[in-house]
């Protein structure tokens, strides 16, 4: 009986294996580069750094500078001039110069330490292709001013910019106190009780202008209402220890304080169970209120010790007592006439509506 035609199976499992082979393979010729040392667009590219300036591989410094000054000299593309039966890369101006060119290139390779290196590096072993790209580059595109002397002027610009801006507030500020007239009042008789407006006001040999004595009487309120008013939040005096460059320099304290801070709270009021201080109440109103330190320091001391005797801390009553104010604020807009005009003018005009104009 007849056995019928079949496949080797030996034959199967090998073409199996060549298109399990296949890909990398494919992969390897496609990444597969030149395992030449001299490598085109890196350094002196097809020269050798070492053979454009004529010295060896153990050549020194001097010896570098000194083959690099007599090359320069001699294809300095301004004084280059051809010598009969001259052959080379510079029987022309223009090969002179790219002469230069490659002669200035090799010198500035081999000069640096760091740099030469890496250049030894690649002709010693040249299948190293990607490393040889990502030294060369990552150094000629590295920047050529310190960052940190960078970071350090922009911090000090920032810094100063904050300071002249601060302190043009906070003259604005003074300025528009001297022209209240509760204050303005209270500093002009805290004046004329120390006698600082008498002073203004000599006679004789020292009389001033009526300009200079407002001027003189304007900066003597200005300083009374200084000295008395203590300003607080977004315009209050400007203090060195804001600024941007003092708070990076103390930036380690400050967390380590906050650290102690913490690990102190955790261990009185979590772990020991006391009761809360009035610093500490206050602290949780603020946080629950969501307002920063300079925006809570800025309120009465009445409206503070309203929220203490509401005792805003605990959770329950803070809710209660935002309610009433979202409920106040409603009371307040509905009975505001301006925002009666508005909500008129959102439903008849406001945005969302289409009018066309007849002519």
């Amino acid at each position: 009986m007849a056995i019928p035609f079949a496949p080797r199976r030996g034959a199967g499992a090998a073409k199996r294996r060549w298109f399990v082979l296949l890909p990398p393979l494919l992969l390897a010729l496609l990444l597969a580069r030149p395992a030449a040392a001299l490598v085109e667009g890196l350094y002196c590219g097809k020269r050798d750094c070492y053979e454009v300036l004529g010295v060896s591989r153990t050549a020194s410094k001097a010896e570098i500078a000194r083959a690099y000054r007599q090359l320069a000299r001699r294809y300095h593309p301004d004084r280059y001039r051809p010598e009969p039966g001259e052959e080379g890369p510079g029987r022309t101006p223009q090969s002179a110069e790219e002469a230069f060119l490659l002669v200035a290139t090799a010198y500035e390779t081999l000069k640096d330490e760091e740099t030469r290196k890496d250049y030894d590096y690649m002709l010693d072993h040249p299948e190293e292709y990607y490393r040889h790209y990502y030294h060369y580059y990552s150094r000629r595109l590295a920047p050529q001013v310190d960052v940190r002397a960078v970071i350090l002027v922009s911090v000090c610009a920032v810094s100063a910019f904050q300071f002249f801006s601060w302190w043009n507030s906070y003259d604005k500020t003074i300025s528009y106190l001297a022209t209240v007239p509760k204050y303005r009042i209270q500093a002009m008789e805290i004046a004329k009780q120390q006698g600082l407006l008498r002073k203004a006001k000599e006679k004789g040999r020292n009389r001033k202008s009526k300009e200079e004595v407002r001027d003189e009487e304007e900066n003597i309120i200005k300083n009374i209402i200084k000295s008395k008013i203590d300003i607080k939040g977004g315009y209050q005096k400007p203090q060195i220890r804001d600024l941007l460059l003092f708070q990076i320099l103390l930036a380690p304290f400050h967390l380590c304080s906050y650290i102690v801070w913490y690990c102190r709270w955790i261990y009185n009021f979590n772990i020991k169970g006391k009761e809360y201080g009035e610093e500490e109440r206050l602290y949780i109103i603020r946080k629950s209120m969501k307002m920063s330190k300079s925006q809570f320091d800025s309120l009465e001391d009445h409206q503070k010790e309203t929220f203490l005797k509401r005792e805003l801390w605990i959770k329950e009553n803070y809710e209660v007592y935002k309610q009433e104010q979202e409920e106040e604020l409603k009371k307040r807009l509905a009975n505001d006439p301006r925002w009666k005009r508005y909500r008129r003018w959102m439903k008849n005009e406001g945005p969302g509506r289409l009018t066309f104009v007849d002519d």
